[in-house]
């Protein structure tokens, strides 16, 4: 199947994710381009919606390649056989990691303000992007709420590559996509319509779905 574009995506999604409504989740999108997505899944469970700000770490040389992530709440997370196979040293994936922070920081400023994260403490947490290949983003993602205090975190995107299924079931407790196709390609691939979400239309989600009696993360 391919999407029409992240709303349309984000509307298949809610339907195969219904089964949640019952444990009250609150859903977080990946900023940028899992929020939309995450928006229509907020809509159709009646759940609230916030923001996780996540960074890959790119491979020097190779920026489409990313050897890990870095998220908000402090959580890394780096593909060491990764890093092995391609000889990165501990000394780069330090500079990596330090210069994808700096990025994540401006970011939560611009997105965030003076608000903090929705409290997730003993709740359910559905993780939304836009799609997933290798899953160092969402696995980062995953680490922050966790460290949040979530009780059961859900990985849920409308197309995850087939090959990172079962790397990514062992790190979330259930793994939920429209597609899981074997030739993944890219994320781009699976969308008719799939351009770069700004700075002003993650803001205008955020205006539109977070819930006004949403707690926060203390």
């Amino acid at each position: 199947m391919i999407f029409q574009d992240r709303e349309h995506a984000g509307r298949l999604l809610a339907a195969r994710l219904e089964h949640l409504r019952a444990e009250e989740p609150v859903v977080f999108g990946l900023a940028r381009g899992g929020l939309p997505v995450a928006r229509e899944v907020s809509r159709a469970l009646g759940a609230p919606l916030d923001l996780l700000v996540v960074r890959k770490l790119a491979t020097p040389g190779a920026p489409e390649c990313a050897i890990g992530a870095i998220s908000e709440a402090g959580a890394v997370f780096v593909d060491r056989a990764l890093v092995a196979e391609l000889g990165v040293t501990d000394e780069e994936v330090a500079d990596i990691a330090e210069q994808a922070g700096r990025e994540l920081a401006r970011r939560v400023r611009a997105y965030r303000g003076e608000v903090l994260p929705i409290a997730v403490a003993g709740r359910t947490v559905i993780v939304v992007d836009d799609g997933v290949a290798t899953g160092a983003t969402a696995r980062a993602a995953g680490l922050a709420v966790r460290r949040w205090g979530a009780a059961r975190v859900v990985l849920a995107a409308p197309v995850i590559a087939a090959v990172s299924l079962d790397e990514l079931r062992r790190h979330f407790d259930e793994v939920i996509a429209v597609e899981e196709p074997p030739d993944f390609l890219a994320v781009s691939w699976w969308y008719r319509r799939f351009t770069q979400v700004s700075d002003a239309e993650v803001l205008d989600c955020l205006r539109d779905a977070r819930a006004p009696d949403a707690a926060s993360v203390s």
